[in-house]
């Protein structure tokens, strides 16, 4: 869709108002989000006696199953509009986390992951689109950094207050969780406006298989599963390590706090500062290869002081990367199906982030059992670097072809 074709419906302050709405509803998904997934493999683990690869599985799956009904989700935004689709699938978020208050068993567990996985489906890629839709090309990418501003707060803030309602009880944060999600339903009703994310209604697979067929983007996407692989470790083998080096899982919120203090305070300075010299996808392999020398680092940590460092150091990879890997995503997608290929995108998330899940619980186990702690850092070092050195080579294609179009 073009700048011209959302003007259409929406003004200019209307738009505004969108994009403001956006960035309300996103801090709270963020917030809930991250209030109460990081807690899971302290509650389970820890708490309950299960084993890491067992609470990582249960991630994966919701991970994958997110991630891979995104796709349609994308689609049906594009058919009949984004906003309807954000506030129902917020809503089943909000009880599927408000379940895990009771969840005591695996097979409930499991259920209630996968009901969040299905309302993060419906609300996950429409979410994107709408982003895209309400910004013009020239601000997306200073949008995309106060994003990751108001992510971050969220990302500080969800596991301060977990941590604090899990003193008291697991159901409290639980319960909590959900009521962010349901708030974030209403304001999504009542204040955003009507998206429109497609140039056109189509038929439902049309969006998706121009976006399969689309080698570039269907290239960067297999690509960006190393990024997704390296950070969901924030919600697995990072807050285990935390809590096995302080001794207590205060250190989780530490390692958040850190992490999200970073994006607030540095994110919007560093990516106008990087984009004032690198494009966007340049700007992303450095986020990446920072990422994967600060979980590599964590071989070396021998204190929660010593981890809160490697932190730091992939804290400020994934300020830069964030930001880079939605612009680039924007830039490569068509205009005709945004919902789409967001949604299609998507599957970077399911694939990347559902293996990076299971591998970092299971490896963080393993590396224990066979006295080798370093193992799972190591993996995630060479998974980074791999993703970065893939990358660059498309990089340097999409820069011939850019030049090769000048010329003719």
């Amino acid at each position: 869709m073009t700048d011209a074709q959302i003007s259409v419906t929406l003004s200019p302050v209307q738009r505004r108002h969108g994009a403001m709405v956006m960035l309300v509803i996103t801090f709270l998904m963020w917030g809930g989000f991250f209030m109460v997934i990081p807690l899971l493999s302290l509650r389970y683990v820890d708490d309950l006696g299960w084993s890491a690869g067992a609470v990582g599985l249960v991630l994966a799956i919701r991970q994958l199953t997110q991630q891979g009904l995104t796709v349609f989700g994308g689609a049906l935004a594009d058919r009949f509009g984004a906003k309807e689709l954000i506030v129902v699938g917020m809503l089943i978020r909000a009880i599927s986390f408000s379940a895990m208050a009771v969840a005591t068993t695996y097979p409930f567990l499991m259920i209630s992951a996968i009901l969040a996985a299905l309302g993060g489906a419906l609300f996950d890629s429409p979410s994107s689109a709408a982003m895209v839709a309400l910004t013009r090309p020239e601000e997306r990418n200073r949008y995309f950094a106060v994003l990751g501003i108001v992510r971050g707060l969220g990302m500080s803030l969800g596991p301060l207050v977990g941590a604090a309602l899990l003193r008291v009880d697991f159901a409290f944060v639980a319960l909590a969780a959900g009521g962010c999600f349901f708030v974030a339903s209403g304001i999504t009703f009542l204040l955003l406006p009507p998206v429109r994310v497609a140039a056109e209604r189509s038929e439902l697979l049309a969006g998706i298989l121009m976006a399969l067929r689309d080698r570039r983007f269907m290239a960067f996407n297999v690509l960006l599963m190393g990024y997704w692989f390296m950070w969901v470790q924030l919600t697995i083998s990072l807050p285990l390590a935390a809590r096995a080096l302080a001794g207590t899982s205060d250190a989780v919120s530490w390692l958040y706090a850190l992490n999200a203090g970073m994006s607030v305070l540095l994110q919007y300075p560093v990516v106008r500062l990087a984009e004032r010299w690198l494009r966007p996808l340049p700007v992303l392999m450095f986020g990446i290869v920072l990422m994967a020398l600060g979980l590599g680092s964590v071989v070396f940590a021998g204190a929660i002081g010593a981890l809160l460092v490697s932190v730091a150091l992939f804290s400020f990879g994934a300020l830069l990367a964030a930001p880079g890997q939605q612009t680039v995503a924007a830039d490569l997608a068509n205009p005709a199906a945004l919902g789409s290929y967001f949604g299609v995108s998507a599957l970077a998330l399911a694939l990347g982030g559902g293996i990076g899940n299971y591998a970092g619980g299971a490896l963080y186990s393993l590396g224990h059992d066979i006295n080798f702690p370093a193992l799972p850092w190591l993996v995630c070092l060479g998974v980074g670097i791999g993703s970065a050195a893939g990358l660059a080579a498309l990089d340097r294609r999409l820069v011939r072809r850019a030049e090769s179009g000048v010329r003719g």
